[in-house]
């Protein structure tokens, strides 16, 4: 009873005219639209944003002030060892420098020397900062510019998902839609056999025909009824494959049901459906293509951490300065008399690490520049080569359409001339088949005419704003 009223449901929001009783026409740009919002792998492209703002947050938060408490005491058998209190606030900014407040508040017996500290505590204001390593880029900086590098890949990349399950769609759409037509043709031709079947029993009772020639129009009658069931079952079939792309709102999956047919009058709206309406070659910009820019932005996040790695075969010189008073709440208590500062240098004799962090990096930024080269001459041949399919498969059809015709013309032809007793049964069953024949070729054409701009919208990488 669910399935049905989502069945229901569904067939009730498709534009519906009378194509036939009691039929519904999916129109191809509503089917995609559906697909667009409901289907799962267009949910999915959509947390890949979701994923690139979370990593630039993440990637922001090195950047976030802290504060920090260390609290300790000591007390056995009625001595008081110490009691240490140490807080401090620190406030991280881009170029490794750091400013640091802090607080400290020692008591107890046992106390060094160089812990001793005026009754109130005191207080420190100072700076951090790193003169060799870290100096013009450290981690912090590189993994945010790497976050903002990675959410504009992934809108990129978005684009790209959403591309692929509406090619994928458009595909199932017009195999389906070729089904209905292959369908129709043997739908249409098993009418026509069993009415001549019809006239010829007539004519063999009458004796005008020969008793043999009903065996050989019910022949045909049986080979177009089977072939009609074979059709039947392929168009079935196809409507299965269509079903996989329908969903519904709440991600239940959706049915075609037996009513519901596509749209035969398709080819002026393909182009409208999937924006590739009026783009001739010259218009291709290779630059603005979402493969290349989420390679692009690839390539930046891969010089960022190039960038890093090459710093870091500076030596690791960290200094620290922090003015000391009791009474901070007087300016100019902070006195350059009273401090407390630190030194620190570090680096490895061999920087075999280092070396080997800054070569391995140097190697992924060379593999994704040439993986970028490589796209970039794949796109540009695929889109050509597409065009020259389209401009092919216009002339194909025209040359089909007038095969077609003649065919048409020649059967209606010999069927004038059997009526007058000038011709054969079997002549009209061999005109009738080489005209099937045509008509189903006419119908492959067009499909892959119709797959042609669906890889043309692939290869552009299309993301449809009016779905």
């Amino acid at each position: 009873m669910r399935n049905y009223i989502f069945y229901l449901f569904f067939g009730l929001l498709f534009t519906a005219h009378a194509q036939v009783q009691d039929s519904l026409e999916l129109q191809f740009n509503e089917y995609l639209g559906y697909v667009k919002k409901f289907h799962p792998i267009a949910k999915q492209a959509g947390l890949t944003l979701s994923i690139g703002q979370a990593n630039l947050m993440k990637a922001r938060g090195g950047f976030d002030p802290k504060i920090e408490a260390d609290y300790a005491r000591k007390e056995f058998k009625g001595t008081e060892y110490w009691d240490r209190l140490s807080a401090t606030f620190k406030i991280p900014t881009w170029y490794g420098i750091e400013l640091k407040g802090n607080f400290e508040q020692n008591e107890g017996d046992f106390l060094n020397l160089s812990e001793t500290l005026p009754d109130d505590g005191l207080y420190g204001a100072g700076v951090s900062l790193s003169l060799g390593r870290g100096s013009w880029i450290n981690e912090r900086m590189a993994t945010l510019k790497k976050a903002k590098f990675f959410r504009e890949q992934t809108k990129a990349d978005r684009d790209l998902l959403v591309n692929q399950i509406l090619f994928d769609a458009s595909l199932a759409y017009f195999d389906w839609l070729q089904a209905y037509l292959d369908k129709e043709v043997f739908n249409n031709f098993l009418s026509n056999a069993e009415t001549r079947f019809e006239g010829i029993k007539k004519s063999a009772r009458a004796g005008d025909k020969a008793a043999i020639d009903t065996v050989e129009a019910k022949i045909a009658v049986q080979n177009r009824a089977l072939e009609l069931e074979q059709a039947n079952v392929r168009f079935r079939n196809k409507s299965l494959e269509l079903s996989n792309f329908l969903w519904g709102n709440d991600n239940v999956p959706l049915e075609l049901q037996p009513n519901v047919l596509p749209d035969i009058d398709l080819e002026a709206d393909i182009d409208f459906t999937l924006e590739i309406l009026g783009k001739p070659l010259d218009s291709f910009i290779l630059e603005n293509h979402p493969k290349l820019k989420s390679l692009g932005y690839k390539i930046d996040g891969l010089r960022v951490d190039k960038r890093l790695k090459t710093n870091k075969l500076l030596p690791k010189i960290d200094v620290e300065y922090n003015f000391l008073t009791e009474t901070p709440d007087l300016l100019n208590s902070f006195v350059t008399e009273q401090y407390k500062g630190r030194l620190s240098f570090q680096l490895p004799l061999f920087l075999r690490k280092e070396r080997g962090d800054l070569k391995l990096a140097k190697l992924k930024f060379n593999d994704a520049q040439f993986e970028f080269d490589n796209a970039q001459i794949e796109i540009r041949n695929r889109v050509l080569a597409i065009y020259n399919e389209l401009e092919s498969f216009e002339k194909q059809n025209v040359l089909i359409y007038d095969i077609v015709t003649n065919y048409r013309t020649m059967l209606s032809a010999e069927e004038r001339k059997f009526s007058f007793g000038e011709s054969s049964l079997f002549l009209i069953n061999s005109r009738e088949s080489k005209l099937i024949d045509a008509v189903l070729k006419q119908n492959l054409v067009q499909n892959k005419y119709y797959k042609a701009k669906a890889k043309l919208f692939k290869s552009l990488a299309v993301n449809p704003e009016n779905l």
